[in-house]
């Protein structure tokens, strides 16, 4: 498997992007409210908001790559 098709091609888009990203600004946000009591779930929360927004700015999927799964626009 080619790393740079692995690892940069952008292959998010659509409303997939925009479940990512909010979902992500909501567990930021849940994180920066203190809403979130218990440390074990605050670090899935975490994993959460920084997938979500990782995955929503670079609009890329590691997991989709390996899959072949592809929600962005053809070009």
């Amino acid at each position: 498997m080619n790393i740079k098709r692995l690892f940069l091609e952008q292959n998010v888009g659509g409303f997939d992007l925009v479940i990512r990203t909010i979902l992500g600004v909501v567990a930021t946000l849940a994180l920066a409210m203190n809403l979130v009591k218990s440390s074990p779930l605050k670090w899935i929360v975490a994993l959460i908001a920084f997938t979500g927004l990782y995955s929503s700015i670079l609009r890329h999927c590691t997991p989709y790559t390996m899959l072949g799964i592809n929600t962005a626009k053809k070009k």
